[in-house]
This record gives structure tokens, C-alpha cells and sequence, in this order.
């Protein structure tokens, strides 16, 4: 099996495991700097005049936004020191909380929210493979898990206790908190972070090379359908549970707090397994979310069916950004940060595609119509996977 980092040029001459623990951190910030309005968007709305719906483009305009700062940041960047980069991002997003705590009306709070979008895009063009820059060849993967728990724990920690100070203080202080945690991630990359020279400045043509890479190209393809997938159905998991599985509105909230812990256990299983075999892990991840999704309108009639199916949805999602970021690192080993721009661009893309896609079907079929078209596009997603199972830096 190829090693991820056979051909880097920088190898360290020691793992810097302090450094991933700060950019882990910083992955907690992004993720909660990106999601923290889904739990404001009444308070928010009832504050500066504007309908939920229109709210939501808080949520919304950062993902559109950091699908194309994905691949453009790291062009504008050149050979500027990665370090520095990465740091200018964080200070950006706290920045970015700050001024929305501050923000007098709608337009300049969502013209915060797009500053942020720019920062979440950069981040993870960069984050994303840092690993490969910060330890030892063979801690690659438990590294890349490690920076992708930031993910989990966010949504299991960050946006509800990023909620529950809007409930107690008032929205401005959730965004004032997650100014000064982005302060905080800030002094501590300053401080640890080692210098990151760009080994290979990324242009248009790298990003172009990339995708005739017919490994990246799997990938990429097998990322949009999957998250579109996923998205389609999970952002209409409350009504699926409570129409479909009979469950309470109580108890959704706990529900998705178990599936985000599921999450979070998917994610370092899956970064123990994908460094031994990347294209089986992707492809056993695919498989089975497919197999949940397909079985839930048949097996998730009842309270129990709903949440067995919805404990494995979790462990199997919390495995895919850290399996498809490290098939990225392992099909491109010379322009990793090429690949993960393009990667970054399609996945928050298909978020959002993922989500409008959901609610037109739901609108105009049922739930179960939803999950099923779901479903399919998970099984296209195995198919792509499957095509790159002879990829030599896959197996």
C-alpha cells in the first residue's frame, strides 16, 4: 500500500501532536461558527424583523459562500506561508462573531455570516490535509480523525451549548462567545502552529489537473452524491421520526444528541480503518448508509426500528469526512491541498443542493419518497466508489 506522505517534501522530523490538538480545536470553532444560527434563527428573526425563512439564509449563505472560497483562497494565497494562512482564517471567523454580536441590522449581520463563509471555505482547504504536514507517515490517519472530531464534537457540544447561551443571554452573547472562543483558537495556533511553507502554490491548472485524476475523481463524485444523499434525508430527520417511527418531539433532541455521539465514534473508527484499507472503508461507509436509508420507511415504522436505524446512521455518516479526506490525501500525495479545495468546494456544495433537493421531495411526494431517492443516490454513490478499486494508491 502506498503511504500517504511518500512523496511530501516537508515530511516533519517529529509529530507535532500539540499542533493537531490546536487545529482540532480551530475545527470546533468553524464548524460551530458555521452552524450556531440553526439554534438562534427564532430569537434572531424576532429581534431584527425578519421571517425564520429569511433567517435562515444565515445558515445557508456561508455554505454557498465557502463552496467557492474553497478552491479560490488557496490560488490567492500562493506561496504565502500556510501557518499564517491558517491563522488569518481563524482571526477572520472570530472577527466575524464579534460583528455579528455587534450587528445593528439584518443585512450587516448576514454580510458577517458571508465573512465567515470565506473563512470556513479556506479553513478546510488547508485543515483539511494539514495532518500530513504535522506528523509521521503512519499517525496520518489517527491525526486526520483527530482533526476531524473537532466536527463531531461541535455538533454535539458546540451548537447546543452555542444555543443554550442564546436562551439564557440573548443571541448577541452566543455570537460574542464564539468571538472570543475564536480568540482563543487564535492565540493557541500563534503559539504552536510550526511554520507551513506552500510546498506547491495551488493555481487554476492544479485544481484542473486534479480532476483528471481518475482517484480524485472517484472521489469527488462519490463526495457530492453522498452528502447530497444524506442531506436530503437527514434534514428532514425530525418529521421522519415522529411521522414515520411514532417518536415524540421530546425525545428528538436527545435522539439527535445520541446520533451526533454516534457520530463522533464513527469518525476515529473509521480513521483506524481507512489507514489500512481507504477503498474498503469508503465502500463498507457507502454500503451501509445506503442499506440504513433504504431500510428505514420498511424497518423504521416503530420507535425501536427508528432509533436502532438512526444510531447506525450516525456511526456510518461520522465516518465519511475523515474516510473521503483521506482518500483525497492518498489519491493525490503531491497536490494534496489541490484535491482538498476541490473537495471542500463539492462537499459544502452538495450540503446545500442536498437540503433544497430534500425539501422539493418532500413537498411533492412523502417522507418516505425522500428516503427512497436518497437512498439511490447513496447506491450511484457505491458505484462510484467501486470504480477506483483497482487505484493502486487505494487499496
Amino acid at each position: 500500500m502506498t503511504t500517504t506522505r511518500a512523496t511530501e517534501p516537508d515530511a516533519p522530523p517529529r509529530s507535532r501532536w500539540a499542533a493537531v490538538v490546536m487545529v482540532t480545536v480551530a475545527t470546533f470553532l468553524v464548524v460551530t461558527a458555521e452552524q450556531l444560527p440553526i439554534g438562534l434563527l427564532t430569537s434572531v428573526g424576532s429581534a431584527l424583523s425578519v421571517s425564520e425563512g429569511t433567517a435562515g439564509l444565515m445558515v445557508t449563505l456561508p455554505s454557498l459562500i465557502a463552496a467557492v472560497a474553497a478552491p479560490v483562497v488557496p490560488v490567492l494565497a500562493g506561496r504565502m506561508d500556510r501557518r499564517l494562512l491558517l491563522i488569518g482564517l481563524v482571526a477572520l471567523t472570530a472577527l466575524a462573531g464579534l460583528c455579528s454580536a455587534l450587528a445593528p441590522t439584518y443585512p450587516l449581520l448576514l454580510a458577517a455570516r458571508a465573512v465567515v463563509g470565506v473563512a470556513i471555505g479556506g479553513f478546510w482547504a488547508i485543515a483539511g490535509g494539514l495532518a500530513v504536514r504535522l506528523v509521521a507517515p503512519a499517525h496520518v490517519p489517527r491525526a486526520t480523525a483527530l482533526i476531524f472530531g473537532g466536527v463531531g464534537t461541535a455538533n454535539v457540544l458546540g451548537v447546543p451549548i452555542g444555543t443554550v447561551i442564546g436562551e439564557l443571554a440573548g443571541w448577541r452573547a452566543a455570537f460574542g462567545a464564539l468571538g472570543g472562543l475564536g480568540l482563543v483558537a487564535f492565540l493557541g495556533l500563534l503559539a504552536i502552529l510550526p511554520p507551513l511553507a506552500a510546498t506547491r502554490p495551488v493555481g487554476l491548472r492544479h485544481l484542473a489537473d486534479q480532476l483528471r485524476n481518475p482517484g480524485v475523481r472517484a472521489g469527488i463524485v462519490a463526495t457530492f452524491l453522498i452528502v447530497v444523499g444524506h442531506f436530503a434525508a437527514y434534514t428532514y430527520i425530525s418529521p421522519v421520526l415522529q411521522d414515520l417511527s411514532g417518536i415524540g418531539a421530546a425525545l428528538v433532541g436527545p435522539l439527535l444528541f445520541g446520533f451526533g455521539l454516534a457520530g463522533i465514534a464513527g469518525n476515529f473508527a473509521a480513521g483506524a480503518a481507512v489507514a489500512r484499507r481507504p477503498h474498503r472503508t469508503v465502500l463498507v461507509i457507502v454500503a451501509a448508509l445506503a442499506l440504513i436509508v433504504l431500510l428505514y420507511p420498511l424497518a423504521g415504522g416503530t420507535p425501536v426500528g427508528g432509533i436502532v436505524l438512526l444510531a447506525g446512521w450516525g456511526l456510518a455518516f461520522g465516518g465519511v469526512s475523515v474516510s473521503l479526506q483521506t482518500w483525497m490525501i492518498k489519491a493525490a500525495p503531491q497536490a494534496v491541498e489541490a484535491a482538498s479545495a476541490l473537495w471542500v468546494a463539492v462537499f459544502n456544495l452538495a450540503i446545500g443542493l442536498g437540503s433544497l433537493a430534500g425539501g422539493t421531495i418532500v413537498n411533492a411526494v412523502t417522507l418516505r419518497g425522500d428516503l427512497w431517492a436518497a437512498g439511490g443516490l447513496l447506491v450511484l454513490a457505491g458505484a462510484a466508489v467501486w470504480t477506483a478499486r483497482r487505484n493502486p494508491n487505494l487499496r
